[in-house]
Order: C-alpha cells, then structure tokens, then sequence
C-alpha cells in the first residue's frame, strides 16, 4: 500500500534552493555560450560592449533568462527524479530529456535540414552541457549537505 506524503514547507524550501541553484549554474553557462556565439563574428569587446543595449542585448539577457527558467525547472524535476537514488543512468536520464526538449525546440527545421544536421547536434550538445552543469551543481549541494535529497 503507497502511503501518499504531504509536501511539508521544508520541501518546498528545499525545492526552491535546488530550483536557484541550478538555475543560476544554467543561466551562467548559457550566458557563456551565447557570449561564445558572438565573439568569432564581431571580437570579444564589441560582443561585450552589445550586451549593454539594444535588440542584440535585449536578445542576450531574454535567452540567458530563459535557460536560467529552464534550468530552474530542472533542479525541481531533477531533485524529484532521483531522490535518494544513486542510479547514473536514471541522473543522465533526466539530464538528457531536458536536453533533447529544449535543445530540439531551438532548431529551425529548415536551418537544420540545409545544413545537415549540424543545428540539431550543436543545440542538443549545448543544452547537454548547460543541464550536465545544472546536474553537477545538484549533485555538490547534496554532498554538502546544502540541499538534501527527497525522501
């Protein structure tokens, strides 16, 4: 018989702290990467210089905030998912769904199937990289003590 458990306020603070946590760690490396993207294109003070104003800026902080929302989501899903379990597989489970969804989801089609796939690979390792660090991020805090795990 499954005994169904309120939600007490602690897990709730403990949701949110692991909600900010990785939330912060995605928007910092997407932030990272989308500061990458511009640099080739324009050099390193001119693609910092444009975060300051404009459409261009304005683009910049939109997506760095919206990966940090996604990555947010993340830590809840993620502190849930795994709970008190030390399975990998179940841990990369969650961070490759969360890639595939929002990694997909940024891929023009056709941008992707004129340039053979390249899109999908590049989006998908991009946001494999921004919920891994999310993940590791996680994974500190509950060895520390700083979030604890669902029980």
């Amino acid at each position: 018989m499954l005994i169904e458990r309120p939600f007490t306020d602690e897990d709730r603070i403990e949701s949110l702290k692991a909600a900010v946590l990785a939330g912060v760690a995605a928007g910092m490396v997407a932030a990272g990467l989308l500061l990458a993207h511009r640099m080739p294109a324009v050099g390193f003070g001119a693609a910092l210089a444009s975060l300051r104003a404009g459409l261009s800026g304005s683009t910049f902080w939109i997506s760095a905030a919206i990966a940090g929302f996604s990555g947010g989501l993340f830590g809840i899903t993620y502190r849930y998912a795994v709970r008190q379990d030390d399975n990998p597989q179940l841990k990369a489970g969650v961070v490759l769904a969360f890639s595939l969804v929002r990694g997909l989801a940024l891929v023009s089609v056709a941008a992707a199937v004129s340039l053979q796939g390249w899109s999908f690979a590049v989006a998908i390792a991009e946001s494999l990289l921004i919920f891994a660090t999310a993940a590791a991020s996680l994974e500190l805090a509950r060895q520390q003590k700083w979030i604890k795990p669902v029980k």
